[in-house]
């Protein structure tokens, strides 16, 4: 099948009017899961850290089998690096992406250029 074959109507299957494809199952404009997933962990970063200090500062009890002080430590350590790499994650989204596409019109003949550009500031 040529290229032309699998045009419906001036559309191709997969892409959006802009010439964007969209994933399986997602709404054209609505935002990715990736930023969701930095969202929540930071979130996540955030809510360890509390427990930890909680643990840490609030909390005297003592027992034999563990120090909760520590655990407490040790909770407030993993819930900075979380919340360390969820402001990487969602820093590094932040990027504009160019493309150019060159094709052959196969009813006019014309060589047709799409240029798209995709920013993906949203939060």
């Amino acid at each position: 099948m040529s290229a032309a074959g699998s045009v419906i109507h001036g559309r191709v299957p997969g892409v959006n009017p802009l010439g964007m494809r969209s994933r399986v199952g997602q709404a054209v404009g609505t935002p990715s899961t990736n930023c969701r997933e930095t969202i929540v962990s930071i979130g996540a970063g955030i809510a360890l850290f509390v427990i930890g200090a909680i643990l840490a500062f609030a909390l005297d009890i003592q027992l034999d089998w563990v120090n909760l002080d520590m655990v407490g430590y040790i909770l407030m350590g993993a819930g900075f690096l979380i919340f360390l790499l969820g402001i990487v994650l969602l820093i590094r989204r932040r990027q504009t992406d160019t493309v150019t596409r060159t094709a052959v019109d196969p009813a006019a003949g014309e060589q047709v250029t799409r240029r798209t550009t995709r920013s993906d500031d949203a939060v």
